[in-house]
């Protein structure tokens, strides 16, 4: 008994958390930066000139290319190696927040928010890989715990974060104190992570990222430029048809190719389809709305960027405790009960935020903010897992690869719909409408759900 103790003592204690804190310094990065941007949008757009469309892209830049680029970045790194990709990303990823805090102008800002989003990709893709390669028995389930954590967490702080730098420093904050974050999980990855790859050489497929790149890329370009000019004018049409046609290709190269990116027969399974929808699905319904929120707060009532902050943080706040009481009381929650639930939950809360009248202050939010944080808990932390469980073994990464790309696209599609409904006139009435077609997309992704997914195959 003795012996067996001093020999596990020195394996314990050698264990460093280094790396664990590099992967999720720059998963909170990322995950912050998805909606950090929605408090300081009235201040950069009034600051550079920009448009209602601009801002949208500010929004859609970022989530369109860690959407686009997520799967590509995920096999790439797993045969060119997963350390090298995440210091080149960190330091893309620093490179373009120094940009986007220095931009002189709209035009340099979006384009400095889509290498973000490049970035973004390469570090989503490589920071549970690392984990995973690092650790090992209970030291991985304790890693993994507190990479879903921080996870939760970002959500939480970036309205309250974002509302506090541009209020009391200025928006360009918002991106800059991205670099010292950047450095620290630089310094500790060189430490303290080692290489990691697949065995053998690279083998990617490069036709499945031009061509999914290229729809998703199209079709969000043209939805917003449907927006602004009609849906019958050129810049709208022309993309669309351009989006329908590689996506087309995309399906064809999938199919044929020895080692697709995406590999189609995991939606012959009604069950993965049905993770799938529900995944893309939620995202509009329960977050694509906010960006529309903190323009009204903002526009229409006149708070300042922290309140703004504060005015949403009761989804988060709930979303965090309601994830890990669920996890504590019912661990054994079935993927169809926990998403199709959670669906149902943010419908009811976005039909609830919709109930906006003339003299509504923020606090009418409330209610539906918090029945919606509720439904978040519930629904996101079973996606990744509920992927992989409707998934072959050897598949489990790209499914999981693939449920965060929906997620992200659905978010990115999501902003750039929404804003057709919000645009006509904008105030509470157009944000009615907004959450209302949120309430009606929760709805309908949770019957999807609940009648697609199946109990998951024991044995």
């Amino acid at each position: 008994m003795v012996a067996m103790t001093r020999t596990q003592a020195p394996e314990t204690a050698t264990v460093s958390w280094a790396p664990l804190v590099a992967a999720c310094l720059g998963a909170f990065m990322l995950l912050v930066d998805v909606t950090i941007v929605m408090v300081a949008l009235p201040g950069i757009t009034a600051d550079l000139g920009m448009s209602f469309t601009d801002a949208q892209w500010l929004l859609d830049g970022y989530a369109l290319a860690l959407a686009a680029l997520l799967l590509a970045a995920g096999s790439y790194a797993d045969h060119t190696g997963r350390r090298k990709v995440y210091l080149g990303a960190l330091a893309l990823f620093a490179l373009a927040s120094l940009a986007c805090g220095l931009a002189p102008g709209g035009g340099l800002l979006l384009a400095a928010r889509v290498v973000q989003g490049v970035a973004a990709a390469a570090m989503m893709a490589t920071t549970l890989a690392l984990i995973s390669a690092t650790y090992h028995g209970r030291q991985r389930g304790l890693a993994f715990g507190v990479w879903g954590g921080v996870n939760g967490a970002a959500a939480a702080v970036a309205p309250v974060l974002g509302g506090l730098l541009t209020e009391h420093l200025h928006w360009r904050a918002i991106f800059l104190v991205n670099l010292p974050i950047s450095l620290v999980a630089a310094w500790l990855t060189l430490r303290g992570v080692e290489e990691s790859r697949l065995p053998g050489g690279a083998r990617l497929d490069w036709a499945g990222m031009a061509t999914f790149t290229l729809a998703a890329g199209a079709l969000t370009y043209g939805l917003i430029e449907a927006g602004e000019h009609g849906w019958a004018a050129a810049r709208a049409l022309v993309p669309l048809a351009v989006a329908a046609a590689a996506f087309a290709a995309f399906l064809v190269a999938e199919s044929r190719g020895a080692h697709p990116l995406l590999d189609l027969r995991l939606f012959a399974g009604r069950s993965f389809s049905g993770i799938m929808a529900g995944a893309g699905l939620l995202m509009p319904a329960a977050f694509a709305c906010l960006a529309f929120t903190s323009l009204w707060l903002q526009q229409d009532l006149r708070l300042g960027p922290v309140m703004a902050g504060l005015a949403l943080s009761p989804m988060a706040a709930t979303s965090l405790v309601s994830s890990v009481v669920v996890s504590r009381l019912f661990p054994g929650l079935s993927p169809r009960v926990a998403l199709g639930g959670g669906l149902l939950l943010i419908g009811a809360g976005a039909l609830l935020q919709g109930l906006l009248g003339e003299h509504s202050g923020w606090a009418a939010l409330a209610p539906g903010l918090t029945v919606t944080g509720l439904g978040v808990g519930l629904a996101v932390p079973s996606l990744s897992s509920a992927a992989m469980t409707y998934a072959p073994p050897q598949r489990a990464g790209m499914a999981a690869g693939t449920v965060n790309t929906v997620r992200q696209l659905g978010y990115a599609l999501g902003v750039a719909l929404l804003g057709l409904l919000y645009r006509d006139g904008g105030g509470y009435a157009a944000l009615n409408d907004v959450y209302l077609a949120s309430a009606v997309t929760g709805v309908v992704a949770a019957l999807l759900v609940l009648v697609a997914v199946r109990g998951p195959r024991r044995g």
